[in-house]
């Protein structure tokens, strides 16, 4: 899994050395980002904390395996994956005779092991986003509510201001009463041009006229903003569905990327509705918004085993920043520590 921006994106031409942290100032800036990560996941961690803690301070004996798989699934880990773990724990001490620290760090291992996608039978998930083809079409979707034009605003930002991409945007939400008003905003904020359509008008054509855009000038990123499909709306999801067609038939191998926003506190329901927009559209990968909010960010875990679709990037607040790449190691550490 990617552990910043510079191993998430990949790009045509590499970065100048002066851009990218020192060896001085990387540790730092990891040490701050994991700060703001723990920060973000408290919730998650209260809820798990408890159970963890009484059963590390016990003795092997007295261990409470059963506590720790109730807490995991509480937690939103899954049932199964939490099964495994608990399992994968209790014998480990049986065998190697861990002491608390030891253990804990067990317990890391494993849940990094399943955020990215290792299940024991399959390779960890790939966890890129691959910027090389010009223009790149990222498409976005997901529920509405998810977070998506957010996601949207700040990936652009990022995409601008980190690697100096030209970024175009593609306001295809118009069924939406102000979404494309809330894209203008962010189009401004992250410094990127935008194209838009009257209220109401099809979703398809806005997208087809983005790409004519973005290929006649130049632009190295179009980013498709999308209606906030209802997973359990059939036409709906039809429609999004013909969306992309539009896209792949405009340009070949396009869209290049199609990233769904979940938003972390709903929990199980997040896993449904990645199972249906997976059936609907080809998602690369999954943008798990709210963290900060959310006692139930286990549901990374669960996506990853489950879906096998890689967690790419993370919200955890509202400002620009606060969209990052995931790390299966960092984000395992922060729901324990």
């Amino acid at each position: 899994m990617a552990r910043d921006w510079d191993e998430l994106i990949i790009t045509r031409t590499a970065r100048a050395s002066g851009d990218a942290p020192s060896e001085d100032e990387e540790p730092e800036e990891r040490r701050g980002r994991f700060a703001g990560l723990r920060a973000s996941l408290r919730a998650t961690r209260q809820a798990l904390g408890s159970d963890v803690t009484a059963s590390f301070t016990k003795t092997l004996a007295e261990h409470d395996w059963e506590a720790l798989e109730e807490s995991l699934i509480i937690a939103d880990v899954g049932v199964r994956a939490a099964a495994e773990i608990s399992q994968i724990l209790e014998a480990s001490v049986r065998r190697e005779r861990l002491d608390t620290d030891a253990l804990r760090e067990r317990l890391v291992e494993s849940l990094a092991s399943l955020a990215r996608g290792g299940d024991g039978e399959g390779a960890p998930l790939a966890a890129t986003i691959d910027l090389r083809p010009q223009p790149t079409v990222l498409l976005v979707v997901g529920v509405n509510g998810t977070g998506k034009t957010t996601t949207l605003g700040k990936l652009a930002w990022q995409l601008r201001e980190r690697f100096g991409l030209r970024v175009l945007l593609a306001a295809a939400d118009t069924f939406r009463a102000a979404a494309t008003e809330q894209l203008e905003g962010w189009a401004e904020r992250a410094g990127c041009e935008i194209v838009t359509g009257a209220p109401g008008s099809d979703p398809g054509a806005i997208a087809f006229e983005a790409l004519a855009r973005a290929q006649s000038e130049g632009y190295d990123v179009l980013l498709v903003d999308t209606a906030g499909r209802l997973h359990n709306q059939e036409p709906l999801m039809a429609e999004l569905a013909k969306v992309r067609r539009v896209i792949a038939g405009q340009l070949a191998g396009a869209p290049h990327e199609t990233l769904l926003t979940l938003d972390a506190t709903t929990g199980q329901n997040g896993l449904r509705q990645a199972e249906a927009f997976a059936a609907a559209v080809d998602v690369d990968g999954i943008v798990l918004t709210k963290l900060d909010g959310s006692a139930k960010g286990g549901i990374a875990l669960t996506i990853a085993r489950e879906l096998r679709i890689p967690v790419k990037l993370i919200g955890v607040g509202e400002q620009l920043e606060d969209l990052r790449p995931f790390d299966a190691e960092e984000y395992a550490r922060a729901l324990i520590e």
